[in-house]
Parts: C-alpha cells; sequence; structure tokens
C-alpha cells in the first residue's frame, strides 16, 4: 500500500495543520471545508485566521467545498468534531471508494450510543479501513514545523506502516500502533481528565493535586481500556501519558483552560458562549460516564468532571466527594 494523496475532511486547527504537514511530506492534498463561504477565503487568502492565526497554507493544497474531491484522495482525514462523525459518514457513504483508508483524528466518544468513533465509522462506512491518529500534538506548532511525535494505530500493521511513511516528514514523526481501542480511548479521555486539572489551576489547589489527578485518572483510563479489549500499556504511551502530560499541563489547551474558568467560578454556559473552537472533553465526559457504568469500570474522576459539567454536583462538593472516598491500594 501506498498512499501518494490525502484528503482532509475539517479545516479547522488540527485539519489545517495536517493538511499543511501532508503537503510537506510531497502528498496531493485537499483540504475540504464544510462551509463554502470559508473554503473560499481559504483558498483566496492560502490563512485560516479564524482557527490557525499566523499559518500560512502552501499554495499546492487543494481547498474545497465539495465533499467527493476530498473523497477521491488514496486516504481520508477525519478532522471534524467527534459527535459529527455519523453525519460525515451519511454524507460521505455515496461517494466512498471501497478500501480506501479512513484515519480518524477527532478525539471522543459519540453520545447516546457509547460507541467509540472507529465503531461509527465501521457501522456507516464498512468498507473503509479504519485507523485512529492521537497523541501530543498542538495544531500550531505542527503548523510551525516543530518536533511533533504521534501515534498511528489500527489492527492493520500494512496499513500503519503505510499512513506512517507518508506523514513522515521533517520534524513530524509518526508510530505505530496495533491498539487501536487504547490509543482511541486515550485520546477522548485525556480531555475530560485535562478539565478536571483546569478546575484545580483554577481553584488554585495546587501541583500536588494536579499530580495526583494526572496518575488516578490514568489508572481509570487503563482500568476501561483493558475492559474494552485494548492494552493498558497504552496508557503508557504517546496517546496516553504524552497526550495527557501536554494537555494537562498547557493552558493551550481548549479543556484545560475551560476547566481553569470554571474553577474560577465562571458558568460552563458563559465560557462556551465566547468560544468558536469545541471543547471536546464536554461532550466525552458524559459519554465516558455513561460508558464506564455500562462496563462497570470504577472512574471516579470522569463521573465527577461528567457531574460537574451537568450541573449535577458543585465543583467545591466534588472536590471533597473525591477526597473522602476509600483509602485503597495503588494496584
Amino acid at each position: 500500500m501506498q498512499i501518494r494523496s490525502l484528503g482532509v475532511a475539517g479545516a479547522g486547527a488540527w485539519g489545517t495543520a495536517l493538511a499543511m504537514q501532508a503537503s510537506r511530506a510531497s502528498l496531493a492534498t485537499t483540504l475540504w471545508a464544510r462551509r463554502p463561504e470559508a473554503a473560499v477565503a481559504i483558498a483566496a487568502s492560502r490563512a485560516n485566521p479564524d482557527y490557525l492565526p499566523g499559518a500560512t497554507l502552501p499554495p499546492e493544497i487543494a481547498v474545497t467545498a465539495q465533499l467527493a474531491e476530498a473523497l477521491a484522495a488514496d486516504a481520508v482525514l477525519y478532522v471534524q468534531p467527534a459527535q459529527h462523525l455519523r453525519a460525515f459518514c451519511a454524507a460521505a457513504r455515496s461517494g466512498w471508494r471501497a478500501g480506501t483508508p479512513l484515519v480518524l483524528c477527532a478525539k471522543g466518544i459519540e453520545l447516546g450510543s457509547g460507541l467509540l468513533l472507529t465503531d461509527v465509522a465501521a457501522e456507516l462506512l464498512p468498507e473503509a479501513p479504519v485507523a485512529v491518529l492521537s497523541g501530543p500534538s498542538f495544531a500550531g506548532e505542527v503548523a510551525a514545523g516543530l518536533p511533533t511525535a504521534v501515534v498511528i494505530a489500527s489492527p492493520d500493521a500494512a496499513l500503519n506502516e503505510a499512513l506512517m511513511q507518508a506523514l513522515s516528514h521533517g520534524a513530524f514523526r509518526p508510530y505505530g500502533s496495533l491498539d487501536p481501542v487504547g490509543v482511541e480511548l486515550a485520546g477522548a479521555a485525556k480531555n475530560v481528565l485535562a478539565i478536571a486539572c483546569g478546575i484545580v489551576m483554577g481553584k488554585g489547589l495546587g501541583e500536588n493535586a494536579r499530580a495526583a489527578l494526572v496518575t488516578r485518572g490514568l489508572a481509570e483510563l487503563a482500568r476501561l481500556a483493558h475492559a474494552l479489549g485494548g492494552r493498558s500499556e497504552t496508557m503508557l504511551g504517546l496517546a496516553g501519558v504524552g497526550d495527557v502530560v501536554l494537555t494537562c499541563n498547557s493552558m493551550k489547551s481548549r479543556n484545560t483552560s475551560l476547566g481553569f474558568e470554571l474553577g474560577r467560578g465562571r458558568t460552563l454556559v458563559e465560557i462556551m458562549g465566547e468560544r468558536r473552537s469545541v471543547a471536546e472533553g464536554v461532550p466525552t465526559a458524559a459519554a465516558l460516564e455513561a460508558l464506564a457504568a455500562r462496563l462497570s469500570v470504577d472512574m471516579p474522576i470522569a463521573s465527577t468532571v461528567a457531574a460537574i459539567l451537568a450541573g449535577r454536583a458543585a465543583i467545591d462538593q466534588a472536590i471533597s466527594a473525591l477526597l473522602a472516598r476509600p483509602l485503597k491500594h495503588e494496584t
């Protein structure tokens, strides 16, 4: 398998950055924007100031609002919000060429169904081999060509290798994994953990508390991954520890900064009303709580975040409840 062209479905910050990386790697790249006016503006200005200010798109990147043009590539990256995947697959189904890989670059769990995104894609695009791209990667740094390592995961080693070879260029280094379940869960759940860390920062509870949250949060992710047939050790890799270290320690993270504002006493409605970009941890928290309950996996941190976001618990009382949990052994 050799990938020479790439369609990027989604012209937000991450989609634009990945399109720029694909172009650097000499792939014929088509960036699809859902809104026609956005496609026209990006194509004319070679910039996407609403989502990725300061970045200039190479002239080789084709920008379009016609989904069929992006689907004509050797592989397609899905880089829209996680909750939009089902609608995207339904729209793409009639034009999907059998055997064309779909690479999921969104991080989340579908609300309502509780399905992982790989399961949603398999249901609606059964003819598409599916891979997951995740890891510690702020879009602005990838766009700037700064060193970045990510992980690409699917059960098909040949597909992983083809995608790794296609996207690898310069300072962008993809690693492979045969554990898409673990990689996908880590990418989704770390956003919920980042909201928790942001709350701790906003409340001024100290670095000890944040370190404890990260450590115990990773333990929760490992339990859930194991229950779903993934590998607990994936949480020690780029999709787990790597992404958690990046996201939970930086106010560049949409999820950490959202948690910070919550910790300072602002409401979720106020915060979301000021933002253009999606904080994936907000819908994922509810989906993660439901999934853990269905599988009887104990995830107190994730459940606490979900309760705070849903208005079922006040932050101070939720923190007190976490600290009052029965003592237990670490392993």
